[in-house]
């Protein structure tokens, strides 16, 4: 396992190039983040459809759990930028269409779900090769520092965004506001175009001439990182973070704050999402300015997920307002820590010849096993309550995580040479 050299506050931000990486990558978040709060709230005011919603969420993650391997996959062939260029392009096409739906009055339920789908494919592209170039622009020592910026940036990203989405409509509306929206794209798109990083651009390495094989690279990248001792554990991690729990709980913060009845609801749902997010923020800017807390090691990863899977029952138990608060205060500095951990983790540790192919199982992993956790928090909820269904997907996820820890530990004391025995005095 490759061990990072001594940790620098905020060391990311004097690379090179990285500063303009981190601020297209936040532009970027927050466009897409406005892009959902304009068309949702177009849809649900047009159809009135919850299996549109369904819908929606589906086709965001979707895409991940389907394509990411193979997007990583033409990363390890193809130019990283141009394939971050074709997402951001995907992006400005769904946010121009829903426009033109919108000044034609033509939107039909069926060209929504052409437009989600295709916002959902340019996520996956855009993701993924983001994380490929990132690892070209930071280097192995300052890369822990560059993805917690920028898993930072997009928490940022995501409490910024509704914000900004929700002015903009009541300023310009919903027409003007997606128009407008699409500008935000342009920056990553006009920056990539002469960026010097990524391995096509040094040239000192052919690409790799293997091809792009959909299902079959699916499986031989699960076969090599089987066998490896750090990636798999943080595989399955992500995975069962992304399956059990995700982001489902975000969707069912309505009900959370109507049973906690704390003033009015509009309110205490607000509250409770800042909540989660600003736990989040504080961790990204505590762990970058303390040059990073904790080891980078798979133990403390675990450690983290379990403190977050904690935090979150903890939370669905709670009936106390404010000691709701601080769960989820708690559970946002535990998620960006584990999660910035884990992926770091898997970015030191991912082959070369192969890196594009691994993180793109990462992603697979981490984003589209989210598909399910609708069913294991949201559709759940529908039968035993969100409190019910949050709290068992929550501690089923920390006896995974314990699991996953004890194994980590029995492997490393398992590979712990043990000293020759000193004959016994007289012998």
């Amino acid at each position: 396992m490759t061990t990072p050299a001594a940790p620098k506050a905020f060391g990311a931000l004097g690379l090179p190039g990285y500063r303009a990486y981190l601020g297209t990558f936040m532009l970027t978040m927050m466009a897409d983040n406005i892009e959902h709060v304009i068309s949702y709230w177009v849809t649900f005011q047009k159809f009135h459809s919850p299996a549109l919603g369904g819908f929606a969420v589906v086709s965001h993650w979707l895409p991940f759990l389907l394509f990411s391997v193979s997007v990583g996959s033409l990363n390890d062939r193809f130019d990283s930028r141009r394939i971050i260029q074709c997402g951001a392009v995907l992006f400005v096409v769904a946010s121009a269409g829903w426009g033109y739906f919108f000044v034609t009055d033509t939107l039909r339920v069926e060209y929504a779900m052409a437009l989600l789908v295709i916002h959902g494919c340019a996520g996956v592209l855009w993701i993924t090769s983001s994380q490929v170039l990132l690892y070209d622009i930071a280097g192995p020592a300052a890369l822990p520092s560059a993805v917690r910026l920028a898993a930072t940036a997009r928490y940022l990203g995501v409490l910024v965004g509704p914000g900004v989405g929700s002015l903009v409509m009541l300023t310009l509306g919903p027409t003007r506001g997606i128009f407008l929206n699409t500008v935000f794209y342009l920056p990553l798109v006009l920056w990539l175009i002469g960026a010097p990083f990524g391995r096509h651009f040094r040239g000192d390495r052919p690409p790799p001439r293997r091809a792009v094989r959909g299902l079959a690279d699916i499986v031989q990248t699960i076969r090599e990182v089987r066998v490896l001792p750090v990636l798999a554990p943080m595989m399955a991690l992500a995975g069962a973070a992304s399956f059990f729990v995700g982001n489902s709980y975000q969707a069912q913060m309505p009900g959370f704050a109507h049973d906690l009845g704390h003033g009015d609801p509009g309110t205490a749902y607000t509250m409770l999402l800042a909540a989660d997010a600003t736990g989040a923020l504080i961790a990204g800017v505590l762990l970058e300015s303390r040059g990073g807390l904790f080891a980078i090691r798979p133990q403390s990863a675990m450690a983290l997920a379990m403190g977050w899977g904690a935090s979150l029952l903890g939370f669905a138990l709670m009936r106390s307002y404010p000691l709701a608060i601080g769960f989820l205060l708690v559970a946002g500095f535990c998620e960006l820590s584990f999660s910035s951990m884990t992926q770091t983790l898997v970015q030191m540790n991912a082959p070369e010849a192969s890196r594009g192919r691994v993180l793109g199982l990462y992603n697979m992993a981490a984003a589209g096993l989210r598909a399910f956790s609708g069913i294991t928090v949201g559709l759940a909820g529908s039968i035993v309550t969100v409190h019910g269904s949050l709290a068992t997907a929550a501690g089923a996820f920390v006896v995974v995580a314990g699991f996953l820890l004890m194994r980590v530990r029995a492997a490393a004391a398992a590979t712990v040479p043990v000293p020759a025995s000193i004959p016994a005095a007289g012998s």
